[in-house]
């Protein structure tokens, strides 16, 4: 018997001048594909039974032989023994989570197994195909047709693996090992606050693309200016020295270059005529890239984001970020958001709140949330899941966080609504996860120089004095903007304790308070001083809200948080139940009173901005 575990597959970062990406196709949702959503036939395997329990070789190119490891073989005669059926296995829905869809996988972490079937689509004979994933949690081998194609690690990072040649016309079988596990080397690591949704949780296609075709491209405004824009289209294919073209049609623009014969081809033109993006006219742009025949469209808007002294300027004009934190989960299910529409619930939640701005915590989300802030007009903060104690000293783990910081940025660099990239939140302090961190501030600047770099950080209380709270995180230096987490009035005191409260910011920055707030279970009323009450909850955001104003170089906030959310962490009977409470919307969707606390202060805010600007 030969294992289905065999060596990773290695996807290496390519350079240019101006970014280093991961290989996986750019705007894959205006390719040709075949969606490969839907049911997928499943086995779990919770004591890896598809090749942990036979001897370990090597699975090469060669046929496997007869065995029960799960590759999806037939028991070609009656005596033959095979140990499992996938035709005759359960289905779970992709993109989905396995946790929220069968209750007998609620808490389940290990191992599942996924098999689907499709016939090979209509295509050119001289076409190219990719299987694309947009995510799955925690680790994935892929297996088409018997053969191993890969692996990847990281649950919430795009991933592709080229198939040309390897399909046949019908019945092909692609199966998936997807594993949950918590890991004390993983990012994040084995102690996280969110819930640990395992399976294919996003789209999987089968892309079509001709032999050369645009695989990357990067159209962002110059920095230091709003009138040029800057970037690069990149080739893939055995004639690659080919010219290349970007037109903006709407503003007469058409442009060419010609690729090296690496297949990069370097862009900069002025940008004469348009509207930049904006929370109040998120203007899109339909921008052409074409070469070799291929040909790709995307909507994007072009602003810029920078900082001087204490302000955050968007276009070149101050502005306070009206934020909220949320996670990637769909409240009123407790499931992983999977779609358009969910992104667009929570969106439009924050809109009702007021928000210009959120806090996609603490992992990248679905790209469909960055698509559809484009067009609402929301900024984002984007973050990779350096979560409290990852292992500082481990090249793997730091290999891993670089992977994961790398395909996010990828992902979403041409999305006008990201602003700030996070490298991190509440790592506490020590020179291994200084020079940890630093090393990811460092790759965000050189694979994106036109966005902010932060991280959510801690705060600390003088020794001396408990009420004067200091930010002095050697990670500060490095940051634009100088982001910290704090709960007054949750785990530290009383909210009547926030009056006390002296700040003290070493750094000469912007300020954006990154979380606070309270749990508060949806409907359930006491007075002030009563825990878990919504009056407890809106009692903390009245007095903190002032005590964060004292900051002089306060620049915006996302209390934590917009919605409820599931965590394994909060067992409190009737108050938790398996739910972190401290969204301003309920799991059952109802608004609290803190909802319209924050809701008022950011309709002043708002207020006082455009009177600023008249």
């Amino acid at each position: 018997m030969k294992p289905l575990f065999v060596s990773a597959l290695i996807t290496g970062l390519l350079t240019c001048p101006m970014l280093r990406a991961t290989p996986v196709i750019a705007n894959v949702y205006a390719r040709k594909s075949l969606s490969l959503d839907g049911a997928w036939n499943t086995i779990v395997d919770p004591y890896e039974s598809g090749y942990l329990d036979y001897r370990l070789q090597p699975f090469d190119e060669h046929e496997p032989p007869s065995g029960g490891f799960f590759l999806d073989r037939k028991q070609e005669v009656p005596s033959e023994l095979i140990e499992y059926n996938f035709d005759t296995s359960p289905v779970l829905q992709v993109p989905g989570d396995w946790n929220s869809q069968d209750e007998k996988l609620f808490y389940y972490e290990g191992t599942v197994w996924y098999r689907r079937k499709f016939d090979r689509p209509a295509s050119a004979a001289d076409h190219r195909q990719f299987l694309y994933f947009g995510a799955a949690n925690y680790e994935a081998e892929v297996y088409l047709n018997g053969r191993k194609l890969g692996k990847h690690i990281g649950g919430f990072t795009p991933f592709q693996f080229e198939v040309t040649g390897r399909l046949k016309d019908q019945g092909n079988s692609l199966v998936v090992r997807v594993n949950n596990q918590r890991r004390p080397e993983g990012v994040p690591t084995v102690n996280t606050d969110w819930w640990n949704y395992g399976g294919l949780t996003r789209d999987v296609f089968l892309v079509d693309v001709p032999p050369t075709f645009v695989s990357d491209y990067y159209l962002q405004l110059k920095p230091g200016g709003e009138t040029h824009v800057a970037g690069y289209v990149r080739l893939d294919g055995a004639s690659t020295a080919l010219p290349v073209r970007v037109e903006i049609p709407e503003l007469g623009i058409s442009v060419e270059a010609v690729a090296d014969g690496g297949g990069l081809a370097s862009f900069d033109f002025a940008l004469p005529g348009a509207v930049l993006w904006s929370p109040e006219h998120p203007r899109l742009y339909d921008v052409v890239v074409s070469a070799a025949g291929d040909s790709v469209s995307e909507r994007i808007g072009f602003r810029t984001i920078t900082t001087r002294g204490a302000d955050v300027l968007l276009n070149g004009r101050p502005i306070f970020l009206r934020g909220i934190s949320l996670h990637d989960e769909n409240p009123l299910h407790g499931r992983r958001n999977t779609s358009v529409a969910d992104a667009r619930l929570e969106l439009g939640w924050a809109k009702e709140l007021g928000c210009n701005y959120l806090r996609l915590a603490h992992y990248p989300h679905n790209e469909h949330m960055a698509r559809e802030a484009d067009a609402l007009g929301l900024l984002l903060w984007e973050e990779v899941p350096v979560y409290w104690t990852i292992h500082w000293d481990n090249p793997s783990t730091l290999e891993n966080a670089r992977d994961q910081l790398a395909g996010l940025i990828g992902r979403d660099k041409n999305r006008a609504s990201v602003v700030i990239w996070s490298v991190g939140n509440e790592t506490p302090i020590s020179p291994p996860r200084t020079a940890f961190m630093s090393n990811l501030i460092a790759l965000a600047r050189q694979l994106d120089p036109t966005r902010l770099v932060s991280a959510a950080m801690e705060i600390h209380p003088d020794p001396a004095d408990f009420n004067r709270k200091i930010v002095d995180d050697p990670l500060s230096e490095l940051t634009d903007i100088v982001s910290f987490n704090e709960y007054i009035g949750w785990y530290v005191g009383l909210p009547d304790d926030c009056a006390k409260v002296q700040w003290v910011v070493k750094a000469r920055k912007p300020v954006f308070i990154s979380e606070f707030g309270a749990d508060c279970l949806q409907g359930y009323h006491a007075d002030r001083l009563t825990r878990y009450s919504e009056e407890y909850q809106a009692d903390l955001y009245r007095k903190t809200i002032p005590m964060l104003q004292r900051i002089p170089q306060l620049r915006g906030m996302t209390p934590w948080i917009l919605c409820d959310f599931r965590s394994p962490k909060r067992p409190l009977p009737h108050f938790e139940d398996g739910w972190n409470r401290k969204g301003l919307i309920g799991s059952n969707g109802e608004r609290k009173e803190a909802f319209y606390v924050l809701q008022q202060f950011y309709a002043a805010k708002a207020a006082e901005a455009k009177s600023a600007s008249q």
